[in-house]
């Protein structure tokens, strides 16, 4: 859990200090610690700061609280260098039970679903940990051989994180406590490496971005996603003859891609300078028209403002789509992935139909949700 910003300690610190805020705690006992120093400590974007401790007595039981937070903040117990992983944020009570030495891996976490799916990952690391250890040992294997079984590994380890959890619910905490964990002194998921994943670090900074506006962590995840997309594409610029590294630019936005109703391909990011409604929809529901004739109203409107509509649809039919998009206005594509679509849970789009304001720089400014009047938001905008 690292990564930049003094500002985070500073804010830490003074939240603390402050008097008469909501608090959320966190107690429990740690069993077979007598006269141990249990350590709470904030994870900040800069690292550990100890909040409070306390020497356990025989039963091992402890009560510590903190001010809550607008975002999902991270948390610690410590015993030496036994570890238990917390996330809070409009939780009031966590309670922790576990033995020493063994809390790391055998501690029980009640209160916070999403507290118990960190505990799942925490344990998933240290297994993925304890197998490539293994596997550098095995002395029956080639350098080569324990290095392809050892990628081969992590590759089943991201791929069921990213599937049962990052992508199931982009917004929790949990999904966050995910993009850090590592393999020895390497994050699992590189957000500035070749293998694709700065999309999973994508998805859960547009999360964060709708749901935590303005948190440190949100805009601190924005900008590693960011600067990993620029390199995703340096990298590929570098990799095809064809395309001009220095040309390479970066947006705000988790970039779309797909075909249009006239067999064009249409990108999300071809629309820089415009101010965006991009529009999840499916044409199968019953009040698909009501919503393509407001649909209609705000394009007859605001298009020639600069506002256009980049309508994704994710109906199974595509012969179907054809039909019902042929007159309309906009740009409209069609993701044959259909309500299983990973573009769905990169936006953690959970109903249909589902819209997002981009501004005319290419970033990603609101969802439905965030906007009571549409129109305002749109002309505050253009």
């Amino acid at each position: 859990m690292r990564q930049l910003t003094l500002a985070a300690t500073m804010a830490a610190a003074l939240a603390l200090a402050s008097c008469g805020e909501d608090k959320f705690r966190v107690e429990g006992s740690i069993g077979s610690a007598e006269d141990s120093l249990l350590y709470f400590e904030q994870m900040t974007l800069q690292g550990p700061v100890a909040l409070d401790s306390v020497r356990l007595g025989a039963d091992g039981g402890f009560s510590f609280s903190a001010a809550r937070s607008d975002a999902p903040e991270f948390y610690r117990l410590r015993i030496a260098g036994q570890i238990v992983n917390l996330a809070a944020d409009s939780t009031e009570t966590i309670t922790v039970r576990a033995d020493y030495p063994t809390m790391a891996t055998g501690y029980e976490v009640e209160g916070s679903d999403d507290n118990r799916r960190i505990r799942e990952l925490a344990l998933m690391q240290i297994a993925l940990q304890q197998k490539a250890l293994a596997l550098t040992r095995n002395t029956a294997l080639g350098q080569q051989e324990a290095a392809d079984s050892i990628r081969a590994l992590l590759k089943t380890h991201k791929d069921r994180v990213t599937r049962d959890y990052i992508f199931k619910d982009p917004k929790a905490s949990s999904s966050y406590f995910a993009l850090f964990q590592a393999l020895g002194n390497t994050l699992i998921f590189n957000p500035g490496g070749a293998d694709g994943d700065i999309r999973v670090f994508a998805a859960v900074a547009t999360a964060w971005d709708t749901f935590y506006p303005g948190s440190l962590r949100g805009e601190n995840l924005h900008n590693i996603a960011i600067e990993g997309m620029k390199n995703e594409r340096i990298i590929e610029a570098k990799s095809s003859a064809s395309v001009d590294p220095a040309k390479v630019t970066t947006t705000g936005i988790i970039d779309i891609s797909l075909t249009d109703n006239h067999g064009r391909r249409r990108s999300l990011s071809e629309l820089k300078g415009q101010v965006v409604l991009l529009d999840f929809h499916l044409f199968a529901l019953k009040d698909s028209p009501q919503r393509i004739l407001m649909l209609r109203e705000l394009y007859n409107k605001y298009h020639g403002r600069g506002l256009e509509i980049y309508q994704v649809s994710v109906d199974g039919d595509e012969h179907f789509w054809k039909q019902q998009t042929a007159q309309l206005p906009w740009i409209s594509v069609r993701d044959a992935d259909g309500v299983g679509s990973q573009r769905l849970a990169t936006y953690n789009v959970t109903g249909l139909p589902e819209y997002f304001l981009i501004d005319r720089g290419n970033n990603l400014v609101s969802r439905s949700s965030q906007m009571p009047d549409l129109e305002k938001a749109i002309e505050a905008l253009l």
